[in-house]
């Protein structure tokens, strides 16, 4: 995957890279992403640059030429990187203060800003008077380099070790362990110090093998990291591969259908008994738990009381659907949606009354969408989309403004050629529990029951 689709990059935006382990390297290879896709891409450093890294960039000028000059070089070189003066090796840029008098003048598409020093260091700990973010940003982008687990906290290895050690009490010297990265990463104090309240934030994890266990623990980083709500996404890569992103994780809700009156069964199906005491329900939820998927909206309609007082214990938000008693499907859906956090980029979409709802297939499904395969995912089995099916923000305000009569389905087949569709061997995938045929059925499908 390119940086400028895992960083979903847009015309107009101003990127500040921050952090350690690969800003410079980070910003020339987005730089010549998008010059070669035909952007006009500025860039410059509220810091500075070795000397010696200008080699990396098609070319550099000085910023006081003024904007005809700078307009002028973009359209020959595509690519350029404004500096202020070149002293004692080092390349520094010009104020931060200039920047909207830069995006005001210049013709250019997007502006990248090395916004951080680290003295070539894995992991960085800002002080108090950095970063040098300008107020306009519009994404931030944290780095930091796995090469720093397991290397000790010190200033060998980590910039401002003393801050970490301050807050977290680590004990100076001892290894840097998977958490510490989360915790620097999503800490508005630390690694998301300076950044402007409007920006989106997507942290890039430098440094990550293309498998095996070093990977599995970039996830767990990612995952921890994304508690944050500050965070957009995490993308898992090293700057140095021909496709630099091989994972991009962002937060993944999921909406569980549980409002149904149950007309067939004759009583709460969501409420009946499954496996350990759990009701189908309590099932589901700790299912997606074990997933790992976070937050979990339950949607509740009829039997709203009971359905409430047996998963509130387990952590997830309730929402009452107050359309429960005409509004069928889509207005449970609509309900669930609008009462996700602002931060989440996709939910899965759940069925209330589909026990037999696995984890290697919400898996499956999440990784198809952490590689980039695309925002509208559902499992397949012999040809027959089920459920649960992962749908990206994108298409929410569609399915927000479906009428009355409409259905999810009008949606996702509207995008039939968008849909990203993952083969199962299972089909529980296609099963729910509609009559007490069906109950039996699964109960006896998931060796619980032996008729």
């Amino acid at each position: 995957m390119k940086l400028q689709q895992a960083f979903d990059v847009i015309r107009g935006d101003v990127v500040a890279f921050i952090g350690a382990g690969g800003k410079t390297s980070t910003l020339v290879t987005l730089g010549y992403e998008l010059a070669e896709s035909g952007w006009r891409v500025l860039a410059t450093t509220t810091t500075y640059l070795d000397q010696g890294q200008l080699s990396l960039l098609p070319y550099a000028m000085h910023y006081g030429q003024g904007s005809e000059a700078i307009s002028q070089a973009l359209t020959e070189h595509n690519f350029v990187f404004l500096y202020d003066r070149i002293e004692n090796g080092r390349v520094y840029g010009p104020d931060e203060n200039w920047t909207p008098k830069l995006l005001d003048n210049v013709d250019s598409d997007i502006l990248l800003v090395e916004a951080d020093g680290a003295d070539g260091l894995p992991l960085k700990v800002p002080f108090e008077h950095e970063p040098i973010i300008p107020p306009e940003t519009s994404l931030v982008i944290p780095i930091a380099s796995l090469s720093v687990v397991g290397k000790p906290l010190d200033e060998d290895h980590v910039y401002n070790p003393q801050a970490m050690i301050d807050k977290y009490g680590y004990h100076p010297g001892s290894n840097v362990r998977i958490p510490w990265v989360a915790q620097v990463l999503r800490d508005e104090d630390l690694g998301l110090r300076g950044v402007p309240q409007k920006a989106r934030v997507v942290a890039f994890l430098n440094q990550t093998p293309q498998r095996g266990y070093v990977r599995s623990r970039a996830r767990l980083i990612a995952r921890m990291a994304l508690k944050s709500k500050n965070l957009y996404g995490v993308a898992l890569g090293s700057i140095r591969a021909p496709e630099p992103i091989y994972e991009i994780h962002r937060p993944v809700g999921a909406v569980v259908l549980a409002g149904g009156a149950s007309s067939r069964m004759g009583q709460p199906k969501v409420l009946m008994p499954w496996i350990d005491g759990k009701t189908i329900i309590e099932h589901i939820v700790i299912q997606l738990h074990r997933a790992r998927v976070d937050p979990v909206v339950v949607v509740t309609g009829h039997y709203a009381d009971e359905v409430k007082a047996i998963v509130k214990p387990l952590g997830v938000k309730v929402a009452f659907n107050r359309s429960h008693k005409t509004g069928e499907m889509l207005s449970s859906l609509k309900t669930g949606l609008r009462a996700m956090p602002d931060h989440v980029a996709a939910s899965l979409i759940v069925l209330g009354d589909q026990p037999r709802l696995q984890p290697r297939v919400i898996y499956r499904v999440l990784k198809a969408y952490s590689e980039g395969r695309g925002e509208l995912i559902a499992p397949s089995y012999r040809k027959r989309r089920g459920h649960p099916i992962l749908i990206g923000r994108r298409y929410w305000g569609e399915l927000l403004s479906l009428p009355r009569s409409g259905a999810p389905r009008d949606v996702i087949n509207a995008h039939q050629d968008e849909i990203t569709y993952i083969n199962v061997k299972t089909d529980s995938v296609l099963r729910d529990v509609d009559t007490p045929e069906d109950y039996r059925d699964e109960r006896r499908r998931a060796g619980l029951d032996s008729s």
